[in-house]
């Protein structure tokens, strides 16, 4: 498993380590360890000018996924999964607009843009949607998030 994490941004403080601990607990329980995942923390100018540029939306979000789902070349590493894109600004907005903890809604949008490159979506159909939540809710759980 391959798990890469680069904090592009200063507005929001992020223990590195511990998303990357908390990332490969959530690749275990999708079965999906042998797959590398790079993840993206950005400010919100960055994430506008990415939803920009692939989705024509001129505003922030809380996260992007860009899923490559790559198959391993032999000798070269691990298959690529795809790349998680996080707005730590967003996410801090976010949490204290529902008097939570910013790091837990990291994690959980973490845990959103990782479902989102394994296929999972809640802007399809209702059961689409339900099945996402209710994933969502089990690797909340698994974490101790949210209980």
């Amino acid at each position: 498993m391959g798990i890469s994490i680069n904090n592009w941004q200063k507005q929001v403080g992020i223990d590195t380590r511990k998303i990357k601990r908390t990332a490969k607990k959530i690749l275990n329980a999708l079965e999906c360890e042998d797959y590398k995942v790079g993840i993206v923390m950005v400010d919100d100018a960055k994430i506008t000018r990415l939803n920009r540029q692939y989705f024509h939306r001129h505003r922030p979000t809380n996260v992007i996924s860009f899923p490559m789902r790559a198959k391993a070349l032999p000798g070269v590493g691990p298959p690529v999964l795809g790349e998680v894109v996080i707005s730590a600004e967003t996410a801090q907005r976010q949490a204290r607009a529902v008097g939570a903890d910013p790091e837990a809604e990291i994690i959980f949008l973490l845990i959103h843009g990782i479902l989102h490159l394994l296929g999972y979506d809640h802007e399809g159909p209702a059961g689409e949607r339900q099945t996402m939540e209710a994933k969502e809710r089990e690797l909340l759980s698994l974490l101790k998030i949210g209980s």
